[in-house]
């Protein structure tokens, strides 16, 4: 630990699925750093983070901060060794919905920094599904000998005390992407190609193999488009999974008939407050991804949600919403009634929903604020 100009130097590691082209992910790293950042600057604390990176030279270059290989073991206990505390999340870490192999990794990290001495903190992670009971074990061992304890719904928390986490030590916080801001000198301006049409965000991403739940969304759009005319903008969050997500839903879209509505794609960006940006300049969000809702939500955009996982119901609940469907069953006519109705009551929406993002946005500096206490 070192010390300059009366501020404390402390060096932390970031774990996390970073370096992968996830937008919402790395969100979440720049949602942190940014947290870090602001609250050692309020407690005089200087952090000097470390993050582990499927590609360190991009995370570098994006986030100006020191980045090392993810999974290399050398690199990983030099790091550890060096560093005055690990943080890991946020994001859906301990979960294995995507396979097995994701809980031990991070529950390898986290268990290496504390066989050697150094304080961990979760910060805002969302806990589950966890459907392998054996992977309990792991996730109660580094929680319960973890400094600091945060979880982004009360799901994740009821689900590691069901575990054997003590309740006491777990916080439930919004996900850290609430805070984020947007970029110095933002254009909120978006180039009129489509005269005065709402413009509807939309975030789709590949979950069913037969391609059903892609079809249902596309026939809900169609039937907003016939009701009146939109620009529906794709957001391509992750690359380039869902850049060609968005194009077999815009070719079916055409294969359909929208009439004078348009749909177009969105460029990928690298850089989530880009995103953040795109986001603030549609009307209404239509979202599968959890970033883009949450991106809707920290921008007072109004959201419509269709679930693929518990999470997203998760966040649309902390919101007083419910999914307008799911993967599984999505009425189009429902859909374009609801969001008809949205279109024409947008500040209305704001308006009912305005206090409950003002508490998450609050909320959401308390990891940074929790860490910056206690390293300091």
């Amino acid at each position: 630990m070192g010390k300059t100009s009366n501020r404390q130097v402390r060096r932390v590691i970031v774990s996390g699925y970073y370096g992968f082209n996830n937008s919402g992910d790395e969100a979440v790293l720049k949602s942190i750093l940014n947290a870090l950042h602001a609250e050692g600057e309020a407690q005089g604390v200087t952090f000097e983070p470390v993050v582990l990176s499927a590609d360190p030279a991009w995370t570098t270059k994006m986030y100006g901060c020191e980045a090392v290989p993810r999974m290399s073991p050398s690199v990983l206990l030099r790091e550890i060794r060096r560093c005055d505390g690990l943080i890991s999340g946020g994001g859906s870490l301990l979960q294995d919905a995507t396979g097995w192999k994701t809980i031990p990794y991070y529950t390898g990290v986290l268990t290496l920094a504390q066989m050697l001495g150094k304080p961990t903190f979760i910060y805002s992670q969302g806990v589950g599904p966890v459907n392998r009971g054996w992977l309990f074990a792991p996730i109660r061992r580094v929680m319960n000998k973890s400094k600091y304890v945060s979880v982004r719904d009360a799901e994740s928390a009821a689900l590691l005390g069901r575990i054997g986490v003590a309740q006491e030590r777990i916080e439930v916080v919004p996900d850290p992407v609430m805070g984020l801001p947007l970029p110095e000198g933002a254009d909120l301006s978006l180039a009129a190609a489509a005269n005065d049409m709402p413009i509807i965000g939309v975030s789709l991403r590949h979950w069913r193999k037969d391609g059903a739940d892609l079809e249902r969304a596309a026939a809900a759009l169609a039937a907003l488009a016939s009701r009146r005319a939109v620009r529906f903008r794709f957001l391509p969050f992750h690359t380039p999974d869902d850049a060609v997500t968005s194009q077999v839903v815009m070719d079916r879209l055409k294969a359909i008939g929208i009439g004078s509505s348009v749909a177009e794609l969105a460029a990928p960006s690298d850089d989530p407050q880009q995103m953040l940006l795109e986001v603030s300049r549609c009307d209404m969000m239509f979202g599968m991804r959890l970033h883009a809702l949450i991106y809707a939500a920290n921008q007072r955009i109004p959201l419509i949600g269709l679930s693929y996982d518990p999470k997203i119901d998760q966040f649309l609940n902390r919101l007083g919403l419910t999914a307008v469907g799911t993967t599984e069953q999505l009425d189009p006519e429902q859909f374009a009634s609801g969001a008809d109705a949205l279109l024409n009551d947008l500040d209305g929406w704001r308006t009912r929903h305005g206090e409950a993002i003002d508490r998450l946005k609050r909320e959401a500096q308390r990891p940074a604020q929790q860490i910056a206490a206690l390293l300091s």
